[in-house]
């Protein structure tokens, strides 16, 4: 029995060294990394908004028995009533004023259309995401 053994690994030596060699750099690769990714676990990013803009409930009512126009207070695509349909001038693309697209034009840059055939007549193609 002893000489199968002495024959076994004088025949298979070096590949019996090399698989445990990778196994154990494996084996430690492995850990290396657990332990650096605990040392580099952050805490979550948090994204607060401000309210710094929100206007009170109390104060849209009383604005408006004061007589100042609500209007002032409605997103410029509410504000222009021949805007059936929002572009940008960075775009080709038009929206509904709804469309949480057309909501994301910078006002400088909003285009306003009185209608399809209007928005077509100057170049822009309907957004396929809201207008189906």
């Amino acid at each position: 029995m002893n000489s199968k053994v002495k024959d076994f690994w004088q025949k298979y030596e070096y590949k019996i060294v090399l698989a445990v060699g990778f196994v154990l750099v494996a084996v430690v690769s492995f850990e290396g990394g657990i332990l650096k990714g605990q040392k580099l676990s952050q805490n979550p990013v948090i994204i607060e908004k401000s309210i710094e803009n929100a206007v009170p409930i109390e104060n849209n009512i009383n604005s408006a028995v004061q007589g100042v126009s609500q209007s002032q207070n409605l997103p410029t695509e509410v504000k222009n009533k021949d805007c059936a349909l929002v572009g940008s001038k960075n775009s080709n693309k038009y929206h509904l004023p709804t469309c949480r697209y057309a909501k994301s034009i910078k006002p400088e840059n909003r285009v306003c259309f009185s209608s399809e055939d209007d928005a077509k007549s100057k170049g822009y193609l309907p957004d396929k995401n809201c207008i189906k």
